[in-house]
């Protein structure tokens, strides 16, 4: 694991367009809470061994810490290309963590992450309208506004 969201993508963008020789995307996202500092971040999905007992543990963390606990989602996406140095694009969603789990749909920390204005968490949102808000959504979009895709041809 790198210590960086954008290392940790273009890692995994390198790894695959090295082995195929092909163009490669990688990720990274994590949820930061400000009430702790950020964590857990770069450590979100090690948080523990399943995602139950992740959204457990960060709420445990959370006990006892004033409300509201803001929070925001960030994902950065890597584009490598054989003979060009990789890119990165982030993205990141603001929010709130709420003490109860809210729904069904998404994955992760999606149904204790409230999204501003909707009065929704990601867990409630069918995908289409997480797409709208979505920290993974706005790091693809930022990708595709960039041109990236559209210099690989060129």
């Amino acid at each position: 694991m790198g210590e960086t969201y954008a290392g940790n993508a273009r890692l995994k963008a390198e790894t695959a367009c090295g082995r195929a020789d092909l163009p490669a995307l990688g990720d990274d996202s994590g949820v930061e809470v400000q009430a702790l500092g950020g964590f857990p971040g770069l450590h979100s999905a090690r948080l523990a061994p399943t995602q139950v007992e992740r959204t457990a543990e960060l709420l445990k963390r959370l006990e006892g810490k004033p409300r509201p606990w803001n929070a925001r989602f960030v994902c950065v996406v890597a584009l490598a290309a054989p003979g060009r140095p990789a890119e990165t694009f982030e993205g990141e969603c603001r929010g709130e963590i709420v003490p109860e789990w809210r729904g069904q749909a998404g994955f992760g920390y999606d149904p204790i992450f409230l999204v501003p204005g909707t009065g929704k968490t990601f867990g409630e949102m069918p995908p289409e309208e997480k797409r709208l808000y979505s920290h993974r959504a706005r790091a693809v979009r930022a990708m595709l506004e960039s041109g990236a895709l559209e210099r690989l041809s060129g």
